[in-house]
């Protein structure tokens, strides 16, 4: 059966959700209808909105320790373009535009939560070096995944949900409906490009982007609000619990934990480690930079260690698992969607990856460096790929993941007294090929589950997802490098998170200078929080980021919060989705505008004629805070529109 032997048909069969042998499950496009697929017009697609959603994610990643899944963004706008303009598109067409373009947000994940690092240790890789991680790390991972899609995909049917799989399959089917959600991803794309194209210094300038508010009962104690359309965005997609749960962690720091150090540290007159200013000449801002962060990374690492050491039944079960998939036999009688690449040639590439990520000196690996990016891919791919069918892609803990490779790799250095640059280098080049292969097996395993539910041919994603891993591999890096010269990496514009934790674990293995009593204050604090049966990882990324941030988010997800309290069942479901695809614009559009900007500036510095261009704007307005609270509240009450009246909409049809 094709997709048009289904009139008015909405959603995917009851049978996707139902725990069954996944042979005896029918697909949407049945196995011996011919429908187009791997065509040259989705592959260019899915390539453009690979790196758009790639360079998005690379900026958000820095921005606020966390990506957002591209699949349903990009197979809206695919839907849009190839069904809305073009006038045609097969579903199976639109399917591999999505397992294209989704490679970019794996591989900026992995590169922006990593690489970072060496650039706050003063180190700069060429981009030969992070094309090099990138494409070799994501192309291991999608290879190490492939073996697993017969157990994982079908066998464990129903039983592993693949929460954002099935949803794209649900998106992918609905495309009748591709119309409306088109506009409403390219609305939100349009108001947060134009939004922050108006707010940032670098073009218009007429508001200020972070206002902040100092409170007189608080010594010291501050709060703002980071005017960002991007990060109301990301809080209505990720939701209010997690949301709260920020916002708690920032509110301990910034209102407590920061007047608390200025109270003590008012009367001391001999700097504190590791800051060499006296505490009493600091501001809030710098108390968070020198003592909180510190406190942050050790609550992070002790929450991405906890949610590691959670999954570790699922870990050995998944290990288990990958020993028995892996199988070199090919049967000619298999139906299209049951079609994988040849094991013998998976094996053979994946034999190839491995000996160059050894031989090349750009790496700059040995053996033993070799080695352990083979054995941590290995066995992180496979936990990745049953991780996100339990509880999707956004739950993943990447991060304890690649903490625990970078532990490893840095104890493992360390023995053998490879501590100084070389081995500090060496170290973080072993966690970021990691933390781009568990990055990519999580990506391709909800790519082959939409596929399967859809009645894809899953050679030919997987033939896509490499051809996505290698074009986004080309600008991701470019990306990083860019953002880094423009604002910094490590900066309150870019303090990226995740790539400072990795920074602190390497540096306290490798150098022991670390300050520890800040970085067990963070860890016991993390642990208090989970005695308290709270999960402490976004409690902790609160408390490492700066509270301005968090406010935004909350935001975002208080508003999904009282839509789920005030709407129900379709209604629900339409104005949840419409929110999800709006946010997900604001979040592309502001973020892309963000890398071109950061392009201009950085092409004002190399190039004369181009340093010439100025804003006709008016900068600093004569009453910037206010100017951006009612900035903010234009786009809040743009995104509360769309959940509210479009939800109307949907209930009336």
């Amino acid at each position: 059966m094709s997709e048009n032997e289904h009139p008015g048909r909405m959603g995917l069969d009851s049978d996707a959700y139902r725990i069954m042998d996944g042979k005896d499950y029918r697909p949407y496009v049945s196995s011996h209808d011919i429908v187009p697929e791997f065509t040259l017009r989705a592959i260019l697609l899915g390539v453009a909105l690979g790196i758009i959603f790639g360079a998005a994610n690379a900026y958000l990643g820095l921005k606020i320790g966390m990506t957002i899944t591209a699949s349903i963004p990009v197979s809206v706008i695919s839907m849009g373009i190839l069904r809305g303009i073009l006038r045609g598109g097969s579903i199976l067409e639109n399917n591999i535009v999505q397992t294209v373009g989704s490679a970019g947000e794996s591989i900026a994940a992995g590169i922006c939560f990593t690489i970072p690092a060496l650039l706050m240790m003063g180190m700069t890789p060429s981009l030969a070096t992070l094309f090099m991680v990138a494409s070799l790390g994501g192309v291991l991972g999608v290879l190490l995944m492939i073996p697993l899609r017969r157990y994982l995909i079908v066998r464990e049917h129903g039983k592993l949900p693949y929460p954002e799989g099935t949803g794209c399959a649900e998106v992918l089917v609905a495309g009748e409906e591709g119309g409306s959600k088109f506009k409403t991803v390219f609305a939100g794309l349009g108001i947060g490009a134009l939004y922050k194209g108006l707010m940032d210094p670098h073009v218009c300038g007429l508001w200020m982007e972070s206002p902040h508010l100092r409170l007189p009962f608080f010594k010291k104690g501050e709060i703002g609000l980071d005017s960002y359309p991007s990060l109301l965005g990301v809080g209505f997609i990720i939701g209010p619990r997690i949301a709260a749960l920020m916002l708690a962690g920032g509110a301990l720091a910034w209102l407590g934990l920061i007047p608390l150090i200025a109270t003590i540290g008012e009367h001391l007159p001999e700097p504190l480690y590791p800051s060499t200013v006296p505490i009493a000449d600091m501001g809030p801002g710098d108390i968070w930079n020198r003592y909180i962060r510190y406190i942050g990374a050790g609550a992070v690492a002790f929450g991405g260690i906890i949610s590691l050491v959670k999954a570790m039944p699922t870990v050995i079960g998944s290990f288990k698992a990958s020993m028995k998939g892996f199988s070199v036999k090919v049967n000619p009688d298999d139906p299209r969607t049951q079609r994988d690449l040849p094991g013998s040639l998976v094996i053979g590439v994946a034999v190839i990856v491995a000996f160059m990520i050894w031989i090349l000196p750009t790496l700059q690996l040995n053996l033993i460096g070799a080695i352990l990016v083979v054995i941590f891919t290995f066995f992180f791919a496979s936990v990745a790929s049953r991780v996100v069918g339990l509880v999707g892609g956004s739950s993943l803990p990447v991060s304890g993941m690649t903490i625990a490779a970078l532990l490893g790799t840095a104890l493992i250095f360390t023995a053998f007294g490879w501590t100084g640059d070389e081995g500090k280098f060496a170290a973080l080049i072993v966690g970021a090929v990691v933390c781009v292969g568990i990055s990519s097996a999580g990506d391709i395993s909800q790519d082959l589950k939409t596929g399967f539910l859809v009645g894809a041919t899953p050679y030919r994603q997987q033939y896509g997802q490499f051809i996505g891993v290698i074009t986004s591999a080309t600008i991701t890096g470019a990306v990083v490098l860019l953002l880094h010269r423009t604002f910094v990496i490590g900066s309150e514009t870019l303090p990226a998170p995740q790539a400072t934790l990795m920074k602190l674990v390497v540096e306290g293995v490798m150098d022991k200078n670390l300050p520890w009593a800040f970085v067990l204050t963070g860890m016991v604090i993390a642990a208090t929080v989970e005695l308290f049966g709270v999960t402490s990882l976004p409690f902790a990324v609160g408390l490492y980021l700066p509270f301005s941030l968090s406010v935004p988010i909350m935001v975002g997800g208080l508003m999904r919060g009282i839509l789920e309290k005030i709407h129900t069942g379709d209604r629900l479901k339409s104005s949840r989705e419409n929110g999800v695809l709006f946010g997900s614009g604001l979040v592309a559009g502001e973020a892309t505008l963000g890398v071109l900007i950061a392009l201009f500036v950085y092409g004002q510095e190399k190039m004369e004629w181009l340093s010439n261009i100025s804003t006709p704007f008016v900068k600093n307005p004569p009453v910037p805070a206010l100017l951006s609270l009612i900035a903010f509240g234009l786009i809040v009450l743009s995104l509360w529109k769309v959940v509210t009246v479009r939800g109307k909409d949907y209930r009336d049809e």
